[in-house]
Parts: C-alpha cells; structure tokens; sequence
C-alpha cells in the first residue's frame, strides 16, 4: 500500500477534514493537559483518571477516525467523518440553546464544527468533485 494524495479539490477536503481530525487526537494523546485548557476544561484535582479519559476516550475516537479516513479512504469513510463531525456540531447548538451557552468561544467552535462537517459531506454526497 503506498501513500495517497487526493487529486480533486471534493478529494482536498475530505482529506484535509481527516488530517485536521487526526492532529486533533494527537494531540490529545500526547498533550492531554494543553488540550483540556485549550478546550476551557479542567478535571477536578487533576486526577489521573480524568487524563486517562482523555487520551483514552477522546483521543482514541478522533485518532482512529482520522487515520482510518486516511489510510482506507473510502467514500463511506468520508461520510462517516462528516456524520462524526455534524452530530458535534449538533451537540454544541444543543448546548448553546438548552445550557445558556451562547458564548463566543461556543459560536466560533460552531462554525469550525460546520466547516469540517461540511468537507467530507459535500465530497461524500457529490456535492464538490
């Protein structure tokens, strides 16, 4: 199996949504305490079992998704991290709507949550060739 780059621009952004996605896990892997204050949280008395979450948890699904795209790269792939990134974006609205959320940061997450949604969903779709 060699390396693959994609060759159209509907390719582009589905490929660069999964790279987005899989830097996302590394770095929680690797950084967890820099990526919960990145993300405004902080686990109670810095327990172990609140990093261990994060790696395990967070990172785990956003590595293994991102990658997966990246080395299969299949269309149903492509739509499965577009779905993974909507249902996020949905989760967020629901926050901001139902939690009293609606903060700046929460509205720019949002929009960041629609863009790598909308990449492979296009691509996926047909949308963008």
């Amino acid at each position: 199996m060699e390396f693959y780059l994609p060759t159209t621009t509907g390719e582009w952004l589905a490929w660069s949504v999964a790279v987005v996605t899989a830097v996302f896990g590394l770095l929680l892997l690797f950084a967890p305490g820099l990526m919960l204050k990145v993300l405004r949280l902080q686990p109670v008395n810095e327990r172990p079992e609140a990093i261990a979450a994060v790696r395990a948890n967070l990172a785990g699904f956003h590595l293994g998704l991102g990658l997966g795209c990246l080395i299969f790269a299949q269309p149903f792939l492509w739509l499965v991290l577009g779905v993974a990134w909507g249902f996020t974006l949905f989760g967020r609205l629901i926050s901001i709507l139902s939690d009293k959320g609606s903060t700046l940061q929460n509205w720019l997450a949002a929009i960041v949550e629609f863009l790598l949604a909308a990449g492979p969903l296009l691509y996926a779709f047909g949308f963008v060739s």
